[in-house]
């Protein structure tokens, strides 16, 4: 394929190869711009696999908006005001 392409280009190697050059940027710029803004809503990049919603008992994401603050289970260690 790329022979084909190359063989059809006109002129001496150096116009071949910006011409070529040319090409790819210009489908590169085309599937950037046009054909990857088109399919990214059907795409499940963005989708998270835990489910917020029916994560089940405890201080979940209702829990920290209520306190403004981060859930009971924070994974942070407590600090404790014993002396000894």
């Amino acid at each position: 394929m790329y022979g084909l392409i190359w063989r059809i280009l006109p002129g001496p190697w150096i116009s071949k190869f910006i011409m070529a050059l040319g090409l790819l940027v210009g489908a590169a710029a085309l599937l950037w711009f046009f054909a990857f803004p088109a399919i990214s809503p059907y795409m499940p990049f963005n989708d998270g696999a835990v489910d917020i919603e029916g994560a089940g008992g405890g201080a979940g994401a209702e829990g920290a908006a209520e306190s403004g603050g981060a859930p009971a289970d924070s994974g942070a260690p407590e600090e404790s005001d014993t002396t000894e």
